[in-house]
Order: structure tokens, then C-alpha cells, then sequence
């Protein structure tokens, strides 16, 4: 039986950046079930770093992470962002969306500015403008296109250079408490740990059920995306990210030639292997084709991942109350990679009983806004 101090559950963004994160301090193991990391939901992600998701406390997480996932690499890691400029637009009857979204733009100091539909349409040729489709947009020259992969794979690095792993194949198949350790049985082993993290996404709840710990009611949302080629002869690399304020679409160009579109679609789900449904990229062809000029000839590519949420739509950060030593970090939604570097300090801080960060503070954003209890008094 292998002793670990801290043993997480889950190879997504989630566990692997506060693996990285905390190695240095406690030996960490990280289990993931299937045969790669992020194999579910973040390796599946269209991961861009931008104000346009999630609300006051998911922005506020964001802001914390930008310069994070800007800073040039160190030693060999790939890059893991780049600036690419995020167009948010509105019809005439969302004006006051974007009026919303411009105090947030201005609120962490972004390099933004407000445009007419036609100058969006200079960044986006293929955009139809007017009142019912591109009226007015926000164009925010901070935002990020973040290299999904190259992050897992940078986490995994630093895990390992602390003296820690990751184990794939590792699917977790029982959990008991004994003599003050939880005594974990994957396919891969028997371990025990000092600390369990369930970083296991949309099967956080099965993963406390096996440690006999109340679950929380986290939600899996299956989003679908599809690849389509750009107009011929045309590099679209230089496009901006295209998203509408409220429901509706976004865009974002893939190399030079093609363009990833969902319909930002949000479908209830068992936690599963997620496959795209018809009705759903029919949608995402549909919506492309009537606010723009791109004609959808052809899918080349289509795929769906998982979106796991609490009920509030708030991650899920802090030990269960009256269970020692099971930490919940779940419930990251579709931000998972652009807030991470925020969420993985966050963890560490309510793991270790260290200092609360003093953005989080001055932001009126405290602990108990994330603590898994939360759900318990609600009930």
C-alpha cells in the first residue's frame, strides 16, 4: 500500500493546477481514471480568458489569473496564452448588456474599447451588422487564447519536479476511513493518504458517495462544438474570438483557414463520455449561417465536453463539514482554465489554513462563498 499525504482525484485543469500548485509542501499523488488528462471537459475546452462568463466573483477570479497565464514560460514550458483580441456584440435590444459588460471592462482596467457594427465588422468580416444582428460590439485587446494542453502538460511537469505524480488509468473504485487515513482502491493500486481532494468534475459527487460524504448536487452540461472552414483564401487567424452578450454564439478562429462555433449550449447530463447530438450541431450551423456570411458547407469536425456546475454556479472550495480531511475542489463550470491560477491559490489557502488573498478581501469575496456547507443550509 503506497503512502501519500495528499491524494487528488482528477486530472482535468482543476486538479493538476492545484497539484502543481502544492507539491512543493506535501507529497501529491493525482489519479485519473482515464488514459489521458483533462480527458472529459478540459481537454475538450475552447479555452479563451475573457469578462464576457460567469459574474461578480467568477471576473474577480479571472482578474486574478490574467497575469498569471500571460507570463512568459519559464525553462522549456510552452507557452500556455497568448493575446487575442475577445469582440463581444450586441443587437439593439442588448444594449444594456453591453452597458453591464462595458462597467466590467472598466472595472478591472481592461484595454477595451466600444464600436459600431460596421467597425466590428472591419475585425470580423463575416459578421452581418444592424439592429438584429451586430449592433454595437466590445472589443477587448487583453483578452487570451489559452493552449489547453500545454497547460495540463506544464502542470503534470511541475507536479513531477516537486516529487510528485500523476497516474492515468487510475479509476477510483473504493474509499474507506481507517486509523485516522483514507485508504483509496483504484485499478492502479491501494493508497493511503493523509488528504483526499475530489477534483473528479462531474463525478465529484460519486467520488464523495464512495467516501460516504454528502454530495453537493453537482451538475454536468454537455456543450458542442464544431469546426467549419473559413471563406477560401482567407486567413482568419487575425479574427477576433466572437461571442453575443446573451444567448446565441461564439466563434474563434482555429490555424488560418477554419473557425470553432458553438451555440454556448448547456444540456443537463449523467456524468458520461459526451458525444455531440444532432439537434445540437444543427444548431450551432444554423445560428453561424443567420448572423453571418459564412456558408456552412461542411462539418469537418465535431465534438461535446462536460461543463460541471454548482447549484449557484460557484466553484466548490473547502473541506466537508464532519468529514476530516475530504476537500471539495469542483464546480468550475466553463471557466476552469482562465480562473485557475486563482482557484488552485484559493484551495491552497483553505487546505493549509494559510492567508486569505488580499484581492479576494478588498473584493468583499470571503471563504464561506465557496465552502461545500454552503449547500447544506440551503437545504
Amino acid at each position: 500500500m503506497r503512502e501519500i499525504e495528499t491524494l487528488i482525484i482528477g486530472g482535468g485543469i482543476a486538479g493538476l493546477s492545484l497539484a502543481a500548485r502544492i507539491a512543493p509542501h506535501t507529497h501529491t499523488l493525482v489519479l485519473e481514471a482515464e488514459s489521458a488528462p483533462g480527458y472529459h471537459a478540459s481537454g475538450r475546452s475552447v479555452a479563451i480568458a475573457h469578462f464576457g462568463l460567469g459574474e461578480r466573483v467568477v471576473r474577480t477570479l479571472t482578474a486574478m489569473s490574467l497575469a498569471q497565464l500571460a507570463a512568459e514560460p519559464v525553462d522549456d514550458h510552452a507557452p500556455s496564452a497568448i493575446r487575442h483580441p475577445a469582440l463581444h456584440i450586441a443587437r439593439a435590444d442588448q444594449t444594456a448588456e453591453l452597458d453591464a459588460l462595458e462597467d466590467v471592462h472598466r472595472q478591472f482596467d481592461c484595454d477595451f474599447y466600444r464600436v459600431q457594427g460596421e467597425d466590428a465588422r472591419k475585425l470580423f468580416p463575416a459578421l452581418k451588422t444592424g439592429p438584429d444582428f451586430c449592433h454595437e460590439a466590445i472589443i477587448d485587446h487583453g483578452a487570451l487564447k489559452l493552449d489547453a494542453d500545454a497547460m495540463l502538460q506544464g502542470h503534470v511537469r511541475d507536479l513531477r519536479t516537486a516529487g510528485g505524480d500523476m497516474l492515468t488509468g487510475a479509476r477510483v473504485e473504493d474509499i474507506q476511513r481507517n486509523a485516522g487515513r483514507w485508504i483509496v482502491q483504484s485499478t492502479s493500486g491501494t493508497f493511503r493518504a493523509e488528504r483526499i481532494v475530489n477534483a473528479a468534475g462531474a463525478w465529484a459527487d460519486e467520488i464523495a458517495a464512495l467516501a460516504a460524504t454528502s454530495g453537493i448536487g453537482i451538475e454536468p452540461r454537455r456543450r458542442t462544438v464544431i469546426s467549419i472552414s473559413g471563406p477560401e483564401h482567407v486567413d482568419v487567424s487575425p479574427w477576433p474570438f466572437t461571442k453575443t452578450v446573451g444567448s446565441g454564439y461564439y466563434i474563434l478562429p482555429e490555424g488560418t483557414g477554419r473557425l470553432l462555433a458553438s451555440a454556448m449550449d448547456e444540456h443537463p447530463s449523467l456524468p458520461c463520455d459526451a458525444a455531440p447530438e444532432e439537434i445540437d450541431i444543427a444548431t450551432i450551423a444554423h445560428r453561424i449561417e443567420e448572423a453571418t456570411t459564412l456558408p456552412i458547407r461542411r462539418i469537418a469536425h465535431s465534438w461535446a465536453g462536460l461543463r460541471s456546475f454548482a447549484r449557484d454556479e460557484l466553484p466548490v472550495i473547502g473541506y466537508a463539514a464532519g468529514q476530516p480531511d475530504f476537500f471539495w475542489f469542483a464546480g468550475q463550470g466553463g471557466y476552469g482554465f482562465q480562473t485557475s491560477p486563482a482557484l488552485a491559490r484559493i484551495a491552497e489557502s483553505l487546505m493549509f489554513g494559510r492567508e486569505w488573498p488580499d484581492e479576494l478581501t478588498r473584493s468583499k469575496i470571503h471563504p464561506a462563498q465557496f465552502a461545500p456547507e454552503r449547500f447544506r443550509s440551503r437545504t
